[in-house]
């Protein structure tokens, strides 16, 4: 999990896919963490996106670095708590205008379980990581 943190981070943008109803949606994040174990992203609760993952949690993010891409599919879970929520607006700063952890529309989302696919043009071969976050 660590591998799939650090690539996302070091990219800085990734791109989201989620369904609304038959439609793709894919748009531009930023934000991930690691926080408990879990991987997480960050969105507010006003937003289609948001919408959109409570009515199909199973999503995939794509992330390009210049020779490498990362393909993560899996599964999101809101997670509640108030920590989560601080551990992650404390890890971007920049978004404590938009948000406050106790805003009522500050949301944290968890990958429950996921496939992180690492590829490359090389023709290497792919690198496969099991998310998998357990209580």
């Amino acid at each position: 999990m660590q591998e799939v943190y650090d690539f996302l981070k070091k990219t800085g943008t990734y791109y989201l896919a989620t369904c609304d109803g038959m439609q793709a949606r894919v748009r531009p994040f930023g934000t991930i963490d690691l926080f408990k174990g879990r991987l997480y992203i960050q969105t507010g609760k006003g937003k289609e996106v948001s919408r959109q993952i409570k009515s199909n949690p199973r999503v995939e993010i794509c992330a390009f670095d210049g020779g490498r891409w990362l393909r993560l599919s899996g599964v999101l879970e809101l997670d509640d708590d108030r920590d989560a929520r601080v551990h992650m607006l404390d890890s971007y700063p920049e978004l404590k205008s938009m948000y406050d952890p106790d805003d009522g529309n500050t949301e944290v989302f968890f990958f429950r379980k996921g496939i992180a696919v690492f590829s490359s043009f090389s023709g290497a071969g792919d690198k496969v990581v099991v998310l998998d976050a357990r209580e």
